[in-house]
């Protein structure tokens, strides 16, 4: 299966990041922490270049939190301040704050002595589709300003939003990029709801997921599906989750797209517990000091 998503308004928005860059101080870089370099989008580095970057690992309630840690230090170790939060609940937000006035000292120290009267951080938010950029806008703001969905591709266009005294925000709509090099990144934003389902084989989503918890976290696998060993042949777990969850056609057969929905699902929902789906010491360094 090869994956590709770039709908028209992601090559729009690529040039709009581009032409706003000038206008602002910082950016916060949203990146889903189940998967903190599959949803890093490459053209990220190369457009904002070395801008000053908050990296922000949203949703980290639905992943390891050990591996977040190990996340969070291998950002640092390249220069890049990382925060784990939760847009969702809301948790950390306020430190989001306190980094980007952190980051940015130096800059308003020598505005300051030039004269220049003092004015709200400016930061840029840009992300993937689905990583949770409105519902973060609308945490710092306090209010719906912008629109949520768990559909990836909700924000269309740019506006500027006011966070308090102490800062403005201007929204982007979440870009993916045009080919994946790797089609591992492609099946892992698929597993996490980056791309839409409507473009998928499920199938071969849900065999990802079944493999990689099998290898990674085989104890939630056995006890969540019930299984005493897990069968090497990928369609015997399909036969026995179906059998042990009733996902049944006439004559008993497996119905192995109720299987496929089953297990994306549960994955989504934590039902099968917090989980990251890869570890910084696998990937190729992804960072703005390559």
């Amino acid at each position: 299966m090869t994956i590709q998503w770039f709908p028209g308004h992601m090559a729009k928005a690529r040039r709009q990041v581009t032409e706003k860059l000038k206008l602002v101080d910082i950016i916060f870089e949203l990146v889903d922490a189940r998967i903190p370099y599959s949803s890093r989008n490459p053209m990220i580095d190369e457009i904002i270049q070395h801008k000053p970057r908050l990296v922000l690992l949203n949703k980290a309630d639905m992943a390891d939190k050990e591996v977040t840690k190990k996340w969070i230090k291998h950002f640092e170790d390249k220069g890049i301040r990382a925060l784990a939060i939760n847009s969702q609940a809301g948790q950390g937000m306020k430190e989001i704050v306190s980094a980007s006035q952190g980051i940015l000292q130096e800059k308003f120290d020598r505005m300051k002595a030039k004269g220049v009267k003092p004015r709200a951080i400016r930061a840029m938010i840009v992300g993937i589709p689905n990583a949770g950029k409105s519902t973060l806008i609308n945490r710092l703001a306090k209010k719906n300003i912008a629109r949520t969905g768990n559909t990836p591709g909700v924000t269309k266009a740019q506006q500027w939003i006011k966070v308090g005294k102490e800062m403005e925000l201007l929204d982007t709509p979440g870009i993916l990029w045009p080919k994946f090099e790797d089609q591992e990144v492609g099946l892992k934003l698929a597993l996490t709801g980056a791309i839409k389902d409507t473009i998928l084989n499920l199938q071969d989503v849900a065999v990802y997921a079944l493999r990689f918890l099998g290898l990674r976290y085989p104890d939630r696998l056995n006890e969540r599906y019930q299984l005493d060993e897990i069968p090497e042949d990928i369609v015997e777990v399909f036969d026995k989750i179906g059998r042990l969850r009733g996902c049944l056609m006439g004559g008993g057969e497996i119905d192995y797209d109720k299987v496929t929905e089953l297990v994306i699902r549960e994955f989504r929902s934590e039902k099968l517990g917090p989980i990251t789906l890869e570890l910084p010491e696998e990937m190729g360094v992804r960072s703005e000091a390559e």
